[in-house]
């Protein structure tokens, strides 16, 4: 059985990034749940920091350097794929957008995609539904349910709960990202360890006889 071909796609700036750290755990994680049910994963990592040059050169010439031309084609070859970029003024940054601008056109249509961000307030959250995920769609990739979000307190100590939740949230999105590339089905409702706010919220209003 051929390995199962899941390429990271990390956009962070920094070194060490806290973006790179969120795509290693997603990684990770997927290629655990991969193992358990599809066989081994074969897991590759494309830093976009270390190719923003040629990125760049790319979208004035048109011509790929072999470094990038490399990074395209296993984005293009992949069986599911993690893209985890940081926020900036709301949205993905620059260099993550650069780089899917110039993947080819319907390269991702139908490939199973995990989308996940890093920012500095959790208020940035909200820019994996207002931006990634509108971006994939147009892709027409299949994007997981569950987008993973990190802000900075996500980064405690063991026993932090905050630290405990992203860990549930990077475990559930490995499982659906894992469910789309088997073809499985759904999670169910019985199996879902999130009640919806709503349901939260009819719990706590007082019963009527």
């Amino acid at each position: 059985m051929s390995p199962v071909r899941l390429v990271v796609v990390s956009s962070g700036l920094s070194l060490p990034s806290s973006t790179r750290l969120l795509a290693d755990r997603l990684a990770t994680a997927a290629a655990d749940r991969l193992a358990e049910s599809a066989g081994p994963a074969e897991v590759q990592v494309v830093e976009l920091r270390e190719l923003a040059v040629d990125i760049a050169h790319h979208l004035v010439t048109g011509f790929p350097a072999p470094a990038l031309r490399t990074a395209l084609e296993a984005v293009t070859r992949a069986d599911a794929l993690i893209a985890v970029t940081p926020v900036f003024s709301a949205s993905y940054s620059g260099l993550f957008k650069s780089f899917f601008d110039i993947v080819e056109r319907d390269a991702l249509a139908g490939k199973p995609v995990l989308v996940a961000a890093t920012g500095g307030t959790a208020r940035h959250s909200l820019a994996l539904e207002y931006a990634l995920r509108p971006l994939f769609a147009h892709l027409r990739a299949t994007v997981a349910p569950t987008a993973v979000f990190a802000a900075p307190e996500d980064w405690g100590t063991a026993g932090d709960g905050r630290t405990a939740a992203l860990a549930v949230r990077v475990e559930r999105a490995a499982a659906e990202l894992t469910r789309l590339v088997t073809g499985a089905p759904p999670q169910t409702r019985d199996e879902d360890e999130v009640v919806p706010f709503e349901e939260q919220l009819a719990a706590l209003r007082p019963g009527r006889d």
